[in-house]
């Protein structure tokens, strides 16, 4: 073989792999939707400002994502919870792989979506008796995550805010939704001979009324069951609670990093970094039914 012709089967060679390697399929890099309450401009980004949003990004990083090579963020901010049901639908639209979303945000989710798959944090509800999961260990259709089961804390919530405020009598319990924080903190108190004034509100405007009624009634403590309505509006009740001089106990939190009294509850950010476990199972090739709804297994008191 001549060496012109050596040199042409090499040059030969070297082109067909170099062709070889530019067929190659690029890396898929995922989209993983979030839908949260707040500044869609917090999350968004490797390096969001939103505390749950950080938390969430440092959960990927633990599980070897990187951001921009491995998956991206579509993300949408709801400053009012009467937008998740618009936001829901304008990011399904997206056509995103994935969808990570706080409980109240995941009943316009599923309106929105039977198909994608979509994470549930910080559902402070029991997600079987609202018809979201069929159960815990099995949930079927689109729908898994972590599920706070935030009544099943309320005996000892109520055992510390009386050991808070000593000889504490009538204690308000301050609650929206119906999944059973009343009746579970009724049951709780009455066990131990305590009296409880049930304040119910069904939407923000009624918050001011209900510490008023509490005032009245002169209770000398409150519990705070924080949920669809109370949640966005936690900066007010705590206001209206230092106003008032009620001291207040709430069942997360939050509250208590605007200046609220004392909390009782599961640690929201590590239920939020805990979410990127379920996205990369469903990354995976995972089905969201096929994945058992976790709860939370450390409640931390925090002052």
């Amino acid at each position: 073989m001549t060496m012109r012709r050596r040199s042409i089967i090499q040059a030969g060679g070297l082109w067909a792999a170099s062709q070889g390697i530019c067929a190659q399929p690029a890396r898929k890099v995922y989209r993983v939707g979030i839908l949260g309450l707040g500044s869609g401009a917090t999350m968004l980004g490797p390096s969001p400002q939103s505390l749950q949003a950080v938390a969430f990004m440092r959960g990927m990083r633990e599980l070897g994502y990187v951001y921009g090579e491995h998956f991206v963020t579509e993300v949408r901010g709801a400053e009012r919870p009467d937008r998740y049901a618009e936001l829901a639908a304008e990011l399904v639209a997206t056509q995103v792989d994935v969808i990570v979303a706080p409980g109240p945000a995941v009943f316009a989710l599923r309106q929105a979506t039977s198909t994608i798959p979509i994470i549930m944090t910080a559902a402070g509800f029991d997600p079987v008796s609202r018809g979201l999961v069929r159960s815990l260990a099995r949930p079927g259709g689109n729908i898994t995550g972590m599920s706070m089961q935030i009544t099943e804390a309320m005996g000892k919530r109520l055992e510390l805010l009386k050991e808070l405020v000593p000889g504490a009598g009538l204690v308000a319990v301050l609650w929206d939704e119906d999944d059973g924080a009343w009746s579970t903190a009724e049951a709780a108190a009455r066990r131990r001979g305590w009296k409880l004034l049930s304040l119910q509100v069904r939407d923000a405007s009624a918050i001011e009324a209900a510490f008023t009624a509490a005032s009245t009634a002169s209770a000398s403590a409150m519990l705070v069951v924080l949920n669809g309505v109370l949640y966005p509006a936690r900066a007010r009740v705590v206001e209206l609670a230092a106003r008032h001089r009620i001291p207040a106990m709430y069942s997360l939190r939050p509250p208590v990093e605007l200046g609220g009294l004392m909390s009782y509850g599961p640690n929201i950010d590590e239920i939020w970094r805990q979410a990127a476990g379920f996205v990369d199972k469903i990354l995976k090739g995972a089905k969201a039914g096929d994945l058992p709804v976790e709860q939370p297994t450390k409640f931390e008191p925090v002052i």
